[in-house]
């Protein structure tokens, strides 16, 4: 770690590490769950309120921040509320390599039945949503109909 960075530059690097623990390829940075670091804590904000691993990362994100010498309390923000807009380029990359479509961009105003969803292992279009609800509430099931493999797509919001 670099000691010459910003506090929150810092803090980030080390949180970039933590995985998520429902989705192990990316990290609370990559998924925009850590929002801020000012005034001595970190700021999170979970994909939706009632996530069942909030607590899990909270204790993640205190564990890396003691472990690496901060002494920073995690306090949630739940205003404004958690966007799939806010999920980062890497972290989309690493959420297609892993098996799970990531929402376009912008799509977060829209319903998911408004926009086609790219399955992740071939690229195609032409799919469809299987249930409303996937592997974990944040995620739902669709199905490629060309290459006929199922994938959890996250929900827009």
């Amino acid at each position: 770690m670099n000691a010459e960075l910003p506090l929150k530059d810092r803090v980030l690097e080390i949180l970039s590490q933590v995985a998520d623990p429902e989705i192990p390829c990316v990290s609370v940075v990559d998924l925009g769950i850590v929002r801020d670091v000012r005034d001595g804590k970190v700021f999170i904000t979970p994909t939706y309120t009632g996530c069942p691993a909030t607590a899990v990362i909270e204790a993640a994100i205190g564990k890396a921040l003691k472990d690496a010498g901060f002494a920073l309390k995690v306090a949630t923000m739940l205003s404004p509320p958690w966007t799939t807009d806010w999920i980062s380029d890497s972290g989309r990359e690493k959420l297609r390599a892993y098996g799970i479509a990531p929402p376009d961009r912008g799509t977060a105003k829209h319903s998911l039945r408004d926009v086609p969803v790219e399955c992740p292992r071939c690229g195609s279009r032409h799919t469809e949503e299987i249930s409303r609800f996937g592997s974990t509430p944040c995620k739902s099931l669709h199905r490629c109909l060309d290459c006929r493999e199922p994938f959890d797509r996250f929900k827009c919001h």
